[in-house]
């Protein structure tokens, strides 16, 4: 036998729920003078065939063919006091939810003009109020077909991210710019999350950020483009190759004996790579050198067959001593030479 609903109310002993169901399955069956016992901060709408039709205040209330026009004039006049009629009514909360949370469940990607692409998260709070209950039931429940809580936060989360995913994308700026501008984001989110909410008789009333930047494998990016960054000359970037070598190797399984070999690897290749680097860039200047130390200075010909070149190979030996391009060692060794051969040729 149909359960007749005499006294209809809810009692939120948690005041976390936006809209309570009675009952909680199928219709329920109601009839003229009834008891309908709504509390402050709450709103009983009744609903029936997907639509909305009636709402009662705070209050108590009888029902009656009076206060529930709209219900009547669908149902028609054919029942009396005694006769049932099939509905839901649907207790929704006036009061303000505050601590809503909302996150990035997958980061966003973005186009970064120093990282290329990047990856962003963001993850905050907001707070809503339902300011209009029968459109609130007509789009959340009729619409929507929501009503239980858990799954209306989830709607309203979607509304939230949605719009922030699409204010982040236009932005065009670097995933660093985006870290620096958390707060124009977050009124920029509630703005176009607004007018979402109104259309469903909600006032979003406010919405916070707890974090929105890089996730930590862009963020590990962002510290190796800086340290690039402060690398002046291939020698210290093998320095700093060198030393993520060490850090890499100290984090590798084998106790501290396996942290010493691969210690040794990238101290030893940051060493050899540096050296060879040191090595290329030096070899010309020392053929440079050994060339113009066997001609005895400035490209002169290492046998000068008159008085006079040899004189003028010892006067430029004087000059190449004052200028500190050879040492004293070497100017005695070819001053010597060339004396010598200076005698031979008077």
């Amino acid at each position: 036998m149909a359960r007749i609903f005499d006294i209809v109310e809810f009692v939120d002993e948690t005041s976390s729920e936006i809209v309570h169901r009675v009952p909680e399955r199928g219709s329920g069956d109601f009839r003229i003078g009834s008891q309908v016992i709504v509390r402050e901060s709450q709103a009983a709408v009744f609903f029936r065939d997907g639509q909305a039709l009636d709402t009662f205040g705070p209050g108590r209330h009888t029902i009656t063919t009076a206060n529930i026009p709209l219900l009547v004039n669908l149902v028609g006049k054919a029942f009396s006091g005694e006769t049932p009629f099939k509905a839901e009514v649907y207790f929704v909360s006036l009061r303000e939810f505050t601590d809503l949370k909302w996150g990035t469940p997958t980061p966003i990607t973005i186009k970064d003009s120093e990282l290329g692409m990047a990856r962003v998260q963001a993850r905050g709070t907001y707070a809503v109020q339902v300011v209009d209950p029968q459109l609130f039931v007509n789009k959340i429940v009729g619409t929507q077909g929501l009503y239980r809580t858990s799954n209306i936060k989830d709607f309203f989360r979607s509304i939230v991210l949605t719009k922030l995913s699409d204010l982040v994308g236009e932005t065009s700026k670097s995933v660093i710019e985006i870290a620096a501008m958390t707060e124009e984001i977050v009124a920029g989110v509630r703005a176009k999350s607004a007018e979402e909410f109104a259309a469903r008789g909600i006032t979003l009333t406010s919405v916070y950020a707890e974090y929105i930047g890089p996730t930590e494998e862009t963020a590990k990016a962002i510290d190796e483009r800086a340290s690039m960054g402060a690398i002046g000359d291939m020698q210290a970037y093998l320095q700093f190759q060198a030393a993520r070598g060490m850090r890499d190797a100290a984090q590798q399984s084998g106790g501290t004996a396996g942290a010493g070999v691969g210690l040794g690897a990238g101290v030893g290749m940051g060493a050899a790579m540096a050296q060879m680097m040191s090595q290329s860039m030096q070899q010309p200047s020392q053929q440079q050198s050994g060339q113009q130390q066997a001609q005895g200075g400035g490209g002169q010909p290492t046998a000068p067959k008159t008085a006079e070149d040899v004189q003028s190979m010892l006067d430029n030996l004087d000059m190449r001593l004052m200028n500190g391009e050879i040492s004293e060692d070497l100017y005695n060794k070819l001053r010597s030479k060339w004396e010598g051969r200076l005698e031979e040729l008077k």
